[in-house]
């Protein structure tokens, strides 16, 4: 071997050792942080408006309402929020709208949704121009209504505060923007927008891509046939909509969605390790 080729080796070898040891350390000051954040006492205002706009948080047990907080105040650290359309911004919107995305964070090791930055928060539903494929090579261009949206590339993501606030207050609906929207996030973080969050294991995969197919499948076809469902057809969309709508299904609904779908209940109660049917509205109506 030529001494230059050796030395190219060489000093490969320590660059990559170097990003490494950086990589390593960056990780280990993060995690720092966030135990230093998770561990501030929680501010009093803060939590009075966790019990008035987010019912569920009263049901949770003290270990899971403790480990809640804490996600909260590392979220409302990293994350910045944005007022749009003449909002103000205040802290009750603010810790509102993250109790409720945080919810998803418990009981699993986390990066706080990674491909997010900002949050937009608009006062109620907003008007965006959007020019959408109806068939081969025909478009159509319009203006619609949203009460959120995000997208992987995205950096932010979108909210209406009215829904944020009416989504917590009836946590028995089926219907909650926060919840889908960071629902998307979680998606995302496989580098993809295809309803498969980041799995851990082989089996997981495996299983979940079974499961999910068959009742994607199903909500399709109920769609088309105007079948009454559990689940929001919206999500007969596209895999990324099915998994945002059948998280709103499994945090609201949970005890319906065990009895009708018993094994989209199961994979997604192994994903986020719990089982709101435990702390849900609907409690009183599980078998």
């Amino acid at each position: 071997m030529s001494p230059s080729k050796q030395f190219q080796i060489i000093l490969g070898g320590s660059l990559g050792a170097r990003r490494l040891h950086s990589t390593m350390i960056f990780g280990l000051l993060k995690q720092h942080r966030w135990r230093r954040l998770r561990g501030q006492p929680f501010p009093k205002d803060w939590l009075r408006t966790i019990e008035r706009n987010a019912p569920f948080f009263r049901r949770l047990s003290v270990n899971d309402q403790t480990e809640l907080l804490g996600h909260i105040q590392v979220f409302l650290a990293e994350k910045r929020f944005e007022g749009c359309g003449g909002l103000e911004l205040s802290d009750e919107i603010c810790v509102t709208i993250a109790a409720q995305a945080c919810l998803l964070l418990l009981h699993r090791e986390t990066d706080y949704f990674p491909g997010l930055l900002t949050i937009l928060v608009y006062p109620s539903v907003y008007m965006v121009e959007e020019k959408r494929q109806i068939q081969d090579h025909v478009w159509e261009e319009g203006t619609m209504t949203r009460l959120g949206e995000t997208g992987r590339r995205m950096g932010s993501l979108v909210l209406s505060w009215d829904a944020a606030k009416s989504g917590a207050a009836d946590p028995s609906d089926g219907k909650n923007v926060v919840l889908h929207e960071f629902a998307h996030q979680l998606d995302f973080e496989n580098y993809a927008a295809d309803g498969v969050p980041d799995l851990t294991t082989r089996e997981q995969q495996l299983s979940w891509s079974e499961v999910m197919r068959t009742e994607f499948a199903s909500l399709r076809a109920a769609d088309e046939t105007g079948i009454p469902t559990l689940l929001d057809t919206y999500g007969a969309n596209n895999p990324a909509e099915f998994f945002a709508v059948s998280i709103e299904a499994f945090f609201e609904r949970p005890c319906a969605l065990r009895g009708r779908h018993p094994k989209l209940y199961a994979e997604l109660q192994r994903y986020f390790r719990q089982d709101p049917a435990e702390y849900s509205a609907e409690q009183k109506h599980c078998r």
